[in-house]
């Protein structure tokens, strides 16, 4: 009876984990938009300056809690030699965020190929997409709206089918947009999760 008991409080008591990949060509900001959401989610976490921010050779991982669930973010690299690595972490992933260069438009056809052939492999079938403008702090004449990444990777968006998908602005460096971004994340991944089903962590018991 004790383990019966025992195996209810713990069924009762774990918390939903979602898994959500960070991807987007290298020095997109994807780094330095996991340190902002670290920052906004973790208590009496310190962000590490961007001049200390590195590119990703590997990946780069945290966990947050957002409304009573966990999502587990991957900041995978973007290089061009990295990103036939991404393929390994679609089977257990439970939403995708890429990140754009708002400010980078000589290479916009390539972030186009490389979001295209994301949302084309199967093991996608179904996962939120989430699309961040990063960078729209920044004072540059080569900056894009948000309207312009529209145009270009709307298109892309009309074939994930039923799969949620949306553009947002963002500033990795200042935050803005960066709470609404993650907020959107958490309520898509926990509509879909009879079709892609989270993995469940215990709490901690509290001490007497």
């Amino acid at each position: 009876m004790f383990h019966l008991a025992q195996s209810l409080y713990d069924s009762w008591n774990a918390r939903e984990e979602y898994s959500v990949l960070i991807l987007g060509l290298d020095n997109a900001g994807k780094t330095t938009l996991l340190e902002e959401v670290k920052s906004s989610y973790i208590p009496n976490y310190k962000k590490l300056p961007p001049n200390r921010i590195l590119p990703t050779m590997g990946q780069n991982v945290a966990t947050i809690k957002v409304n009573k669930v966990y999502l587990k973010f991957w900041d995978v690299g973007g290089q061009d030699t990295l990103r036939e690595l991404w393929d390994e972490y679609y089977e257990t992933a439970h939403a995708i965020v890429f990140v754009i260069d708002s400010c980078d438009k000589d290479r916009l056809v390539e972030c186009s190929n490389a979001l295209t052939k994301i949302v084309t492999n199967d093991l996608v079938e179904g996962l939120p997409i989430l699309m961040l403008a990063n960078k729209q702090d920044l004072d540059s004449p080569d900056k894009m709206e948000l309207v312009d990444i529209k145009e270009i990777f709307n298109p892309i968006a009309e074939s994930l089918n039923a799969r949620d998908s949306r553009v947002l602005p963002v500033s990795a460096i200042t935050g803005n947009g960066v709470k609404e971004a993650i907020e959107w994340l958490q309520v898509r991944v926990s509509r879909n999760k009879v079709n892609r089903p989270p993995k469940y962590r215990k709490s901690k018991k509290r001490s007497k």
